[in-house]
């Protein structure tokens, strides 16, 4: 009696290998990889999109693809494994024709840019301040704020003593005219 086994139920992998390898990852498509990542028991999807580089392998069970993107002005490469359980699906995005297998000159061509556009730049000296020097401003504000605070009373004090002496000396100078109109000027004697 002899056992026999089915040779075509044999998984290598839990994702679908058939589909990924019909996907025809090459140099110079545009893909979104969407990752999945675990955080405190739970699980999340992360995207990852950028130019293909390179495809390592072929299609067998170790083949791999390495992704590049700029992220914040810096170049990130990520090299994900073709058949890896931690890929929910792969997008690709756009296919461009290119004329070589590895485009790992695409690194120096961005490098090379940077350079050209850095030559367009001019130095500035910015820095962020430290917790002291920080501590040290926001006092210096406030001592600031203070200072115009008081001096706007004052100045607010000093207008209405100028408008208190203005009203009184009009008072005055309308008291003395009354005066001066009541009392009979002295009559002449020759």
């Amino acid at each position: 009696m002899y056992w026999t086994m089915k040779t075509d139920t044999i998984n290598v992998s839990p994702v679908n290998m058939a589909d990924r390898k019909a996907l025809g990852i090459k140099a110079g498509d545009t893909v979104r990889v969407w990752v999945k990542i675990q955080e405190k028991g739970k699980t999340r999807l992360q995207a990852f999109e950028g130019l293909v580089l390179a495809t390592k392998h072929g299609a067998e069970a170790g083949a791999t693809f390495t992704v590049r993107k700029v992220s914040l002005g810096v170049g990130v490469e990520r090299i994900f494994p073709l058949y890896s359980p931690s890929i929910d699906k792969i997008e690709i995005v756009k296919r461009a024709n290119v004329r070589r297998a590895k485009l790992y000159h695409i690194r120096d061509k961005v490098a090379r840019e940077i350079k050209r556009q850095m030559r367009k730049m001019s130095l500035v000296k910015i820095s962020s301040l430290s917790d002291g020097e920080e501590t040290d401003r926001i006092a210096k504000e406030e001592a600031e704020v203070e200072a115009k605070a008081m001096a706007d009373k004052e100045a607010e004090a000093k207008a209405e003593a100028e408008a208190e002496a203005k009203a009184s000396e009009e008072a005055n100078t309308a008291d003395n005219n009354e005066t001066v109109a009541e009392t009979p000027a002295e009559e002449v004697k020759e």
